[in-house]
């Protein structure tokens, strides 16, 4: 019976041991790719893209969207 407990506490160190590492593994993971991150972008800056207007109105986009609509309509209407 002696036997049966260590085999069981030799699990759970091996247990705890496996799940240490893989924590420390993400831990050194996550700060990398953080590091990764500044590197990128002091020497590859974002460019900044001055926003574009909307070309058309919304009374434009309304019969579009109802012309669309009734063509669609129509084409299943024929089948």
């Amino acid at each position: 019976m002696e036997a049966d407990v260590n085999v069981i506490g030799e699990s759970i160190k091996f247990m705890v041991l496996g799940m240490t590492v893989v924590f420390v593994f993400l831990i050194i993971l996550v700060e990398v790719v953080k590091l990764q991150a500044k590197i990128i972008a002091k020497y590859f800056p974002e460019k900044e893209v001055a926003p574009v207007a909307p070309k058309s109105s919304n009374a434009d986009d309304e019969s579009k969207r109802v012309a669309a609509i009734i063509a669609a309509v129509t084409e299943f209407r024929k089948k």
